[in-house]
């Protein structure tokens, strides 16, 4: 069953987004990279929801600036909606947080974090450039925020 929305954060620093090089132990075993974000927790709001998910998967505190997108999620998404919010550094350092709901002393879901230039695809890691699905959560980032488009390699 889908949940309905996913909650993610495009962290921004000098044309830059943030990203999540995750290891999905728990089911396919495959590794990619992702928008830091999840799902709300009871009686949360939209925005604390974004600023929980940064610090358990960042350690950020992020600061944000405004919702850039609402769009449907991928057909093999857990979700039914993503809504990407324009985030900011306030404090911390990025580095390898949590996925609280499947990690254990053991397995961690996070291996690293990365830096994506927004204006040159073509730098982007070979992993998001030729998973589809990352390819597309990039590009619709771009998109919203003003970055020329571009096809895929």
């Amino acid at each position: 069953m889908k949940t309905d929305i996913r909650y993610q954060a495009a962290i921004l620093q000098d044309h830059h987004m943030l990203m999540l090089k995750v290891w999905d132990h728990a089911g396919s075993g495959n590794t990619f990279w992702v928008i830091p974000g999840g799902g709300r927790e009871l009686n949360e709001t939209e925005e604390e929801c974004v600023i929980r998910e940064m610090r358990e998967e960042t350690h950020l505190e992020v600061g944000i600036d405004r919702l850039i997108a609402f769009e449907p999620d991928f057909p093999s998404g857990m979700y039914r909606w993503r809504k990407t919010y324009a985030c900011r550094i306030l404090s911390g350092k990025p580095q390898p947080g949590v996925e609280p709901e499947v990690d254990t002393a053991d397995l961690s879901t996070i291996q690293s974090v990365g830096w994506f230039d927004l204006r040159d695809p073509q730098s982007w890691d070979p992993l998001a450039l030729n998973d589809p699905i990352t390819f597309r959560n990039l590009q619709s980032v771009r998109i919203a925020l003003g970055y020329e488009t571009e096809e895929s390699p």
